[in-house]
């Protein structure tokens, strides 16, 4: 009889090659059980029948007090001191940086005796410190429980600092940058954006420093004594007992263990890692608009008070981004460019986000160049969307309006009339871990809006999107734009958003302006090879010689309407205008080039052909599915292209 081989367990699989070496094993399983034994031998000599009595004593108990009190007295005082270091490490670039983080991680690697010298030396009555602080105050620290808190302040606040430093350091900065764009203070930024959103690193940072605290030793006998009811932790305690009755020493050590795996076990899972609302934010980002549909809602005409106030743009930038930017109020501008370009700085130097280009701004009669970003009335939604985690939907939209000063009711019912306009009012109460890709974004829209900014600045709006709702949020947010008293910038890549949104394009390459013109005239005389080729047209530039254009990537291309011999122009083809032969073809055309299909994909209703030739820069052609099949063309297919020289449009460069 064959026998069926049972497959290993869910989460237990272990492919190939991936069995643990013997020369790796044997060392680890020897270090769990070094590190492991010394807990053993607690709980093996533990007095279980003695352990109340020895937990109950009257010096155990006032220890205990005193431990409590040291330790969250210094669990205050490093919060109050760390939280500020931890984020000026985290979010300042000053020069010593190095040395303040080597000092932070000092007490972590000194001996703890020799940190409670060192306190001596400081704060002690001899020491720099202590002398003023008797003096001017009356404060003195050693063989006082004061000492007691400093000495454990001292050794334990690097586990917060670093805690969070990592937290801050993780947290993207667009979070508060939007916060500030839309009108919030560094103070409310921080108070109602880094903090809560870098709360679990914080109590992470806190419950480990208290333990810490907790537990110190070393620095406190050499600094603040052994004196009871006064510096006599519990730590001093065992120490105590340890010479006049192990086993209560053993039974006070069983309590401080059990403290700290209590610590790390609440630790584990809970504030550290992937949490579950994590995995739901990235499940939920990986979907789009897939939730119920909206329910039919009022378009609710935004505040007219906002749209009485004109605001014409007028701004000159420099550094990255060298061009000077005019607007009248109620205009859209869509900045389109290459990876790189410098259509990102150019918002950041709007927004005074950057120091890679600056920007003298003037928005109406007000000059905002030297303003805040939380000052200067500009509102801008980031490619991510950047809403708060911590907040639902309703309160992301009203936080500009908060920070504002609108009362809290009025700002509610105004966000939630823009979540209606943009179709997802039905998820005012959801927070951003519950939204898809698509609901975010409108979300983030809807909360840009509802700040009522002088300028608006979009980067890639829609591109989270599907196609029907990408339709339905460009017609909302057309509507708004043409009542808009200010100046929008919209960042896309999508050439439908740019004509149907846009009053002008802005081409950007290098941070330098190529072109400003209307949608029309760009779509019909494209001044970048970039923009022709995501309006889908073929773009070769290169340079006029008799009847015929060089091109720069090599070859030869016959123009009809040539331009004087050495002018630079870009030759702009249209797919529909390149013709696709199996052999080499007679008559009128006066390009010809061989080249082999490398691509084939649908536009509609229609098949887009990509050819190289050795001849010729790559080549996109646009036949029907029926030519394509008659042709039989697939990948690695040899063929003949041709181009009509009428068919080729030159734009000056």
């Amino acid at each position: 009889m064959r026998r069926t081989r049972t497959p290993p367990p869910a989460g237990r699989f272990r492919a190939p090659g991936t069995r643990t070496p013997v020369v790796l094993a044997v060392p680890a399983l020897v270090a769990v059980a070094f590190l492991l034994l010394p807990l053993l031998g607690i709980l093996a000599r533990t007095d279980w029948s003695d352990l109340g009595t020895h937990l109950t004593s009257p010096g155990v108990l006032e220890a205990l007090r005193l431990s409590l009190l040291v330790s969250f007295w210094a669990l205050g005082l490093a919060l109050l001191l760390g939280v500020p270091l931890a984020w000026l490490l985290a979010r300042v670039s000053f020069r010593g940086k190095a040395l303040v983080r080597s000092l932070v991680l000092l007490p972590m690697v000194l001996p703890p005796t020799v940190g409670g010298v060192a306190l001596l030396l400081g704060f002690g009555r001899r020491g720099l410190l202590g002398p003023w602080l008797e003096d001017a105050f009356g404060i003195v620290l050693p063989f006082h429980t004061s000492g007691a808190v400093v000495a454990a302040t001292f050794v334990a606040m690097p586990f917060l600092v670093i805690s969070l430093e990592g937290t801050l350091a993780g947290l993207r900065p667009s979070y508060e940058e939007t916060a500030a764009s839309l009108g919030a203070s560094p103070v409310r930024v921080f108070c109602t954006v880094t903090l809560p959103m870098v709360a679990p690193g914080l109590a992470a940072g806190a419950a480990l420093t208290w333990a810490r605290a907790l537990g110190e030793f070393g620095a406190t006998i050499t600094f603040a004594g052994n004196l009871p009811g006064t510096t006599q932790t519990l730590p001093l305690q065992v120490y105590l007992l340890l010479q006049d009755s192990p086993e209560a020493a053993t039974s006070v050590s069983l309590l401080l263990l059990v403290i700290a795996m209590a610590v790390l076990v609440c630790l584990r899972g809970r504030w550290t890692g992937a949490t579950s609302t994590d995995r739901a934010a990235r499940r939920a980002r990986t979907t789009d608009d897939t939730g119920a549909p909206a329910p039919p809602a009022e378009d609710p005409a935004p505040p007219s008070a906002a749209h009485r106030e004109r605001w014409p743009l007028h701004a000159e930038v420099t550094g990255f981004n060298r061009l000077t930017l005019d607007a009248d109020p109620g205009t859209t501008i869509a900045v389109v460019g290459p990876n790189g370009a410098g259509k990102t700085t150019l918002l950041r130097a709007l927004l005074g986000l950057t120091p890679r280009a600056r920007a003298a701004l003037r928005l109406g009669d007000t000059d905002v160049t030297a303003l805040p970003p939380h000052r200067r009335g500009v509102a801008w939604v980031p490619q991510d969307g950047a809403l708060f985690p911590h907040l639902n939907a309703l309160h992301n939209t009203a936080y500009g309006l908060r920070a504002h000063g609108t009362p809290r009711g009025d700002a509610r019912r105004t966000a939630q009339q823009w979540l209606d306009r943009l179709g997802v009012g039905h998820l005012a109460h959801r927070k951003p871990a519950q939204l898809s890709g698509g609901q975010a974004q409108r979300v983030a829209l809807a909360r840009a809006l509802a700040a009522r900014p002088r300028l608006l600045l979009l980067d890639e709006p829609l591109a989270a999107l599907d196609q029907t709702t990408r339709a339905r949020v460009r017609h909302t947010l057309r509507s708004h734009l043409a009542e808009f008293g200010g100046v929008c910038l919209i960042v896309t890549h999508d050439p439908v958003e740019a004509v149907s949104l846009a009053d002008r394009v802005l081409v950007l390459d290098d941070g330098r302006a190529l072109q400003d013109a209307p949608p029309a005239e760009v779509t019909r005389h494209p001044r970048s090879p970039w923009v022709a080729r995501m309006l889908g047209r073929n773009a070769w530039p290169g340079t006029v010689t008799d009847d015929a254009l060089a091109l720069a990537d090599g070859g030869r291309l016959v123009i009809a309407d040539p331009l004087p011999d050495g002018a630079r122009a870009l030759a702009i083809i249209a797919p529909e205008a390149v013709s696709v032969h199996l052999d080499r073809p007679t008559g009128s055309p006066r390009n010809v080039w061989p080249g082999t299909v490398r691509e084939l994909t649908s536009a509609g209703s229609r098949l887009r052909v990509l050819i190289t030739s050795p001849e010729a820069p790559d080549l996109v052609a646009e036949i029907t599915p029926s030519a394509a099949l008659e042709l039989g063309l697939a990948d690695g297919v040899s063929v003949w292209t041709s181009v009509k020289a009428t068919e080729v449009s030159l734009v000056p460069l």
